[in-house]
């Protein structure tokens, strides 16, 4: 009996998620009919993209255009902006839409997802998902079973160390030629994508400042990581910054929580969640790093170690992810996966909610 198989649509496909998205389709065996089809701007209609299924050709977007294609996924790397306009219209037709954009990550009906961690959140009438911001997704992996061995999360602190990727492929463009412009000329190059000029200096700032003094950025992972758990009484703080790497980003972590935790029973429950690798072996140099977890699947955990601060309650990690992939991409064709194919390896790991105390 032949393999089913699904007809995928790609908004905003030649950015640097929706190029991602194309291979992990391929990577991951998705069941496609035919290789997906690409949408884009006006500007981009035309244009050839070599990818894993060979050349393939851009089509200006439009929204009969997607509808009349009755598409069973359409995959948005877009503008949050766009995605209001369009991915409630896109989703009343044939397609479950899988949106990458912060729209309607907080939406009451519209759930967040990571497919390890919360596939079941999907009711069968769902066809809008929303896709988690990259920091929350590489930050939830560890996290998630740390929290559901150990009585609950009480209060996380994470301070990021965010990749030029973060901000597209321009970011990655003006961070590669900014470091020839400098180490050639000596001289500060221009900042355009961030505030600051990014090679060989740290920036403090993603996304614009709240009045609580902490960045959209920051208080995404916030907002995010409450959803995903189903817990709103974890207190989170973040710091978000951007360094001069050009893709995954990491992530130092601290964590206090209501039953006591080591480093040793932290590594069990690491070890059994899927999409999570432990890279900690200080004696031989290894711990997560961005150089190892660029391009990889799984996120990297590691440094490993008692909190001074929270003793036998607090654990430290760090960890990296490559956020094009477990941040992004992947993670939306693993949504897919999960919803129509059933075949992404979940925690096993039910979730709760923690009472204040």
């Amino acid at each position: 009996m032949a393999e089913k198989t699904y007809k995928i649509g790609i908004v905003g496909a030649t950015g640097a998620v929706g190029l991602e998205i194309v291979e992990c389709l391929l990577q991951q065996c998705f069941p496609t009919s035919h290789p997906p089809t690409l949408y884009a701007s006006a500007r981009s209609s035309g244009k050839i993209v070599n990818t894993c299924y060979g050349p393939l050709s851009v089509e200006e977007f439009s929204l009969s255009k997607v509808l009349d294609e009755h598409f069973d996924v359409v995959f948005l790397a877009v503008s949050g902006s766009f995605a209001l306009k369009f991915a409630r219209d896109i989703a009343s037709g044939t397609a479950i839409v899988i949106d990458n954009s912060s729209a309607f990550r907080l939406e009451e009906d519209v759930p967040l997802v990571i497919p390890e961690i919360n596939l079941c959140s999907v009711t069968k009438d769902c066809k809008l998902v929303a896709n988690p911001n990259c920091t929350t997704a590489i930050a939830a992996m560890a996290l998630w079973p740390l929290h559901c061995a150990h009585g609950g999360i009480r209060r996380c602190i994470i301070s990021t160390y965010q990749a030029a990727s973060g901000a597209g492929m321009e970011g990655m463009e003006e961070l590669k030629k900014g470091c020839l412009s400098q180490m050639e000329t000596g001289e500060t190059p221009t900042a355009d994508v961030f505030a600051h000029p990014l090679p060989f200096n740290v920036i403090p700032h993603i996304d614009k400042f709240q009045e609580n003094g902490y960045t959209k950025e920051e208080m995404k992972v916030t907002w995010e990581m409450r959803k995903i758990f189903a817990c709103h009484t974890m207190s989170i703080s973040c710091t978000a910054v951007r360094i001069p790497t050009l893709r995954a980003h990491s992530e130092s972590i601290t964590i206090e929580t209501f039953h006591s935790i080591s480093p040793t029973s932290a590594r069990a429950s690491l070890e059994k969640q899927p999409g999570v690798v432990i890279v900690d072996n200080p004696s031989q140099n290894l711990y997560p790093m961005p150089l190892s977890a660029t391009c990889r699947n799984d996120v990297e955990v590691g440094r490993l170690r008692q909190n001074l601060v929270f003793g036998d309650h607090g654990l430290d990690l760090f960890m990296c992810g490559d956020q094009l992939l477990r941040g992004a991409a992947l993670n939306a064709v693993l949504i897919a996966k999960g919803l129509l194919l059933g075949t992404v390896e979940q925690s096993g790991i039910q979730g709760f909610s923690v009472s204040k105390g």
